[in-house]
């Protein structure tokens, strides 16, 4: 974690430098200090200084900056920047991190940032930009190594010399070959190339036997891709095989990670799964609210519940300490299986076709789950109050709702997902509305059932 005491003096220090309009001694700090200090001082500057910092940077080091921190804030300070200038640092930026900045941002800022960037950036900009962003195309990098195969090696190392300063941050070293219509006819490793006698043909020491993905693969396919192949990276082909860009494991890991952290707090409740607290409090009220709205008409409904069966609940006390424990037990087992179907979902192990088969798998584990359970509490119950009934009405009430629970748990994701509902979101609510009502009725009816026997304890 960072140094609070050191956070203070750095930024301090950064918003004198500020004043100062001090380019330098900007740099220098930031060259000092790590990235995790970086990021929490960037979230610890209000807008102006935070607009102020990065129209004072360089391009160049203003964009390794708005790559480390999250693209939300990022996209919120490139709003309030002049377009010129935030233009000038998203040219400088990789282009899979241009691309994902862009597309945080409304479209008539982003067609005046792509119109004053350089005709060459603005086309790459665009081309991913095209591209939906959870395929192959949307995630590449269009920084590449490509050669005609009909070059000789002499004439790729004169040509990589030559251009050494924009060469040297592409993030795959490998050489692509391409023929005369740029179809992809090989790769070549530097250390063939760079072995080879000078007047070799490209195209003789490539391997023509190469592994790619295509620009429409979905992001699924990618994850699959990267579990089965080990490798850093891979070319990205059209429908013609031709090079359109290359696609680098870290950056799946990382959307991978990505996701699974936007799908947790959309489980939470935090409406497009993205939140930091330097957003206008009025919108992240907003987004919170759209969401526990719902959620306090959905309790009041289970709740509902307990009204109606009042008359059992007066005659049977102890039932208020284990109703809470049925509803929170069953709901902690729905919780796991929504867990693992959205994780299932994501990395495409399963479709929303394949309810009934999901269903079952669950309800074994369901079945196994919910009868150990609810002995458990059944002992406990008789154990407290030495009346064998008590044991029963709530140990059946939590085994049967158990089973249910991880019933629902598993398919509601994929019921959802089919309907083009966003199941991170809604999974939560609705389990736990139906899980709580299921406990509370199943616990006063078989109460209900037995009330002569439980003796008014």
């Amino acid at each position: 974690m960072p140094n609070e005491t050191l956070t203070q003096n750095i930024k301090e220090s950064v918003i004198e430098l500020i004043n100062q309009g001090n380019e330098r001694g900007l740099h220098d700090l930031f060259e000092e200090i790590g990235n995790r200090d970086i990021i929490h001082l960037i979230s610890h500057l209000n807008r102006t200084e935070q607009v102020q910092l990065f129209t004072i940077l360089s391009p160049e080091d203003a964009a390794d900056v708005m790559e480390d921190i999250p693209e939300v804030q990022a996209a919120e300070i490139i709003e309030d920047m002049q377009v010129e200038e935030a233009a000038a640092i998203i040219s400088e930026m990789e282009s899979d991190d241009q691309a994902d900045l862009l597309q945080e941002l409304v479209d008539e800022n982003v067609e005046a940032i792509l119109e004053e960037m350089e005709p060459d950036d603005a086309a790459s900009a665009r081309k991913l930009l095209s591209y939906d962003e959870d395929t192959a195309g949307g995630m590449m990098h269009t920084e590449y190594f490509v050669f005609h195969d009909d070059m000789t090696n002499a004439e790729v190392i004169n040509e990589l010399r030559r251009n050494a300063d924009v060469y040297k941050d592409y993030p795959l070293k490998k050489i692509f070959a391409i023929d005369q219509k740029g179809t992809m006819s090989g790769v070549v490793n530097m250390q063939s190339l760079l072995l080879g006698k000078p007047e070799w043909k490209l195209g003789s020491i490539s391997k023509t036997e190469f592994i790619s993905v295509n620009h429409l693969d979905l992001f699924e396919e990618l994850v699959e891709h990267f579990d089965e192949h080990d490798h850093y990276g891979v070319p990205v082909l059209d429908d013609n095989n031709a090079l359109v860009g290359v696609l680098l494991r870290r950056d799946v890991r990382e959307e991978e990670t990505e996701r699974l952290s936007r799908e947790h707090l959309e489980s939470q409740g935090i409406v497009g799964g993205e939140e930091l607290r330097t957003m206008p409090v009025f919108i992240r009220a907003k987004r919170r609210l759209s969401w526990l709205s719902v959620n306090i008409l959905l309790n009041m409904l289970a709740a509902s519940v307990i009204a109606y069966h009042q008359d059992i609940l007066t005659s049977v006390i102890a039932l208020a300490v284990f109703l809470p424990i049925i509803s929170d037990m069953s709901g902690c087992s729905g919780n796991q299986a929504v867990a693992v179907s959205m994780r299932e979902l994501s990395i495409g192990v399963v479709a929303p076709r394949e309810v009934f088969r999901v269903w079952w798998q669950e309800a074994s584990v369901g079945l196994i789950n919910g009868l150990v359970l609810g002995l458990l509490i059944g002992l406990a119950a008789f154990l407290w109050k030495g009346n064998m009934y008590l044991g029963i009405v709530v140990g059946s009430a939590l085994m049967i709702n158990t089973l249910l629970a991880v019933s629902l748990g598993g398919t509601i994701p994929l019921i959802l997902k089919g309907f083009g509902i966003d199941p991170a979101l809604a999974s939560g609510p609705i389990l736990t509305t139906i899980t709580d009502m299921m406990g509370f009725f199943l616990t006063l009816t078989f109460a209900s059932m037995m009330l002569t026997q439980l003796g008014g304890i």
